[in-house]
């Protein structure tokens, strides 16, 4: 049995490493090898499927749907790949703007299906994260909300940052920018969280002390 993506061992003396065998995966899949898709897909679809139920919510009808959104997004995005970042996060990085662009559409569609229907928020069902350990699940709802509606570039920035913990260094070789960039983007983003969640002392005191 084939070990799961988010796990890489160090390789043998002489052997490819599992990064190694991942980028070989991805350039063969980018070239439209049907076995290298096959197994790319299996090897990254366990985690690209919790991104997306860390935006959704584990319960949400969606679910399985965005994540294939995502993995065809994946595909169709593999040529572009110039492995600045591992597969691994590049494909988290491509789950988690797809099911960011979910959220949209489906708190579009709920204002004139159903207005006021909640969206339901995420469990990090691995356990704590770095968003997780720090922000309850009614809090974690309200930050997804404000990001519903920042500029795509920033919310990327925050989302990777405190929904999948990615560092800055790692945001910008996901988003191929400078890490300035990513700073002035997280600086942003965590001014806005600000204002919209200034009667949550406790939630403004967290953002405080992840000023990066």
């Amino acid at each position: 049995m084939r070990k799961p993506a988010t796990d890489l061992p160090p390789a043998a003396e002489g052997a490819p490493s599992r990064a190694d065998e991942m980028l070989g995966l991805a350039r063969a899949a980018a070239a439209r090898d049907p076995a290298a898709i096959r197994t790319l897909v299996t090897e990254l679809g366990g985690a690209m499927l919790r991104t997306v139920r860390k935006v959704l919510g584990p319960h949400h009808p969606d679910v399985e749907d965005v994540t294939q959104e995502a993995v065809l997004a994946l595909l169709q995005a593999l040529p572009s790949f110039r492995a600045e970042c591992t597969v691994v996060h590049f494909a988290n990085r491509v789950a988690l703007m797809t099911a960011l662009g979910a959220r949209r559409r489906l708190r579009m569609r709920a204002r004139y299906d159903e207005p006021g229907a909640p969206i339901e928020a995420a469990v990090d069902e691995r356990g704590p994260s770095p968003f997780a350990e720090a922000v309850s699940t009614r809090r974690r709802e309200m930050v997804l909300e404000v990001l519903d509606r920042m500029p795509e570039p920033t919310a990327e920035a925050l989302a990777l940052h405190f929904v999948l913990g990615h560092t800055v260094d790692e945001i910008a070789a996901l988003a191929r920018v400078s890490p300035n960039t990513v700073w002035s983007r997280l600086r942003l983003g965590k001014e806005a969280l600000r204002r919209a969640l200034a009667n949550n002392a406790k939630l403004a005191e967290l953002f405080r002390a992840r000023e990066p």
